[in-house]
């Protein structure tokens, strides 16, 4: 789920997970991808960000990760949004 915040370079993104293995994760990343996003829609880069996964993930068990991702502000000029549309993980 994406939310808006105060300022156009950032945004609140929150994300389910669930551990399907038999052992719990203890280790992981997720990257997002951010794209900016011109006032005709056209996408004008990809930013990647990456943070920790809300560890541990036990198995079995739904866990949700929040977190507030933002690019450097002058890569969002007047007119232009950030777009988070990608997101990996890695865990072990």
């Amino acid at each position: 789920m994406l939310a808006d915040t105060d300022v156009r370079w950032c945004q609140r993104i929150t994300v389910a997970f669930l551990d399907t293995g038999d052992r719990p994760v203890t280790a992981g990343t997720v990257t997002f991808g951010s794209h900016v996003i011109g006032a005709l829609g056209i996408d004008w880069a990809t930013l990647e960000s990456t943070r920790p996964l809300p560890l541990p993930l036990a198995p079995g068990t739904p866990a949700t990760g929040r977190w507030r991702v933002c690019v450097d502000a002058w890569r969002v000029p007047w007119g232009m949004h950030l777009d988070t549309r990608d997101v990996t993980f890695k865990w072990k």
